[in-house]
């Protein structure tokens, strides 16, 4: 029997922005999507499991999880969570008239997972954006846009690329998506990234499947079709220029990946979100 994917709508009516604490109550959670929203996560403290898609992700706090309304996740955890939630609709970023706001959403759409070093200024950031969450005022907005620009910009500063050539099958595994991740431009073939990891195209695949009972191959064309979604909702790049960005030398042809992988052709995809 087939179980419909749930989808969870976590946003309040009328608001185009909601930030709260995160429930505290929160252990286990079935996996499900968001109903038109970007969810951006910070613990301060908690343990367990976190998935995103395919990638499991070990709760070590202070952490903080970038969620797309295309992705699926769900929560394992084992002990009582701290921190907070900030909800983004679309008609948010449409109303900012802030390019730079823009860009920093863009760019931190790209990730799933950041582990933050100012964790003073972090935390002051969300609890400041909590309290102006709240307000009623002409300027709550504008004051939002400013925090909101400025924990994005904070947190960026984090991003490490990969570090160094590991070689048990889990590190094998990470590294090959932590390489994904850090590209400008995909690649679509695994062979490329073996020889980035200096290892082979067979011994990747077996590391990735002993990682997530998935081969290499899988978790490109799930990557590839994951960027294709983000690239469709948070950007206005035209089919083309997303084709060649995702190493397709012919847009017809990641047309056709795109709806075989899916079910519907990309811009279909773009006018239904």
């Amino acid at each position: 029997m087939v179980t419909k994917l749930q989808i969870k709508d976590k946003s309040e009516s009328g608001k185009s922005i909601k930030i709260a604490p995160f429930k505290k109550e929160i252990r286990k959670t079935t996996p499900h999507k968001h109903n038109n929203y970007f969810e951006i996560l910070y613990l301060s403290q908690g343990s367990g499991q976190h998935f995103i898609d395919s990638r499991k992700f070990e709760v070590a706090p202070p952490v903080m999880y970038f969620i797309r309304k295309d992705q699926v996740h769900y929560w394992e955890l084992d002990s009582e969570p701290d921190g907070f939630v900030i909800i983004i609709k679309k008609s948010f970023i449409e109303d900012s008239l802030d390019s730079e706001l823009k860009a920093l959403m863009t760019q931190i759409s790209r990730e799933s997972c950041i582990y933050p070093e100012q964790t003073a200024a972090v935390h002051s950031l969300f609890e400041l954006l909590t309290q102006t969450n709240k307000r009623e005022g002409k300027y709550a907005f504008h004051i939002i846009e400013g925090l909101l620009k400025a924990l994005l910009a904070l947190v960026l500063e984090d991003v490490k690329p990969m570090a160094g050539k590991m070689e048990t099958s889990a590190n094998l595994y990470h590294s090959f998506l932590a390489l994904l991740n850090s590209e400008q431009t995909v690649k679509n073939k695994v062979h490329y990234y073996a020889e980035q990891l200096s290892t082979s195209p067979q011994n990747l695949s077996a590391a990735c499947r002993k990682a997530v009972n998935q081969p290499a191959e899988d978790i490109l064309a799930e990557f590839i079709v994951s960027e294709a979604k983000r690239q469709l909702i948070y950007t206005d790049n035209t089919i083309a220029e997303i084709s060649f960005v995702l190493d397709f030398h012919d847009p017809s042809h990641f047309v056709k990946y795109f709806k075989r992988k899916t079910g519907q052709t990309p811009l279909a995809f773009r006018k239904n979100n």
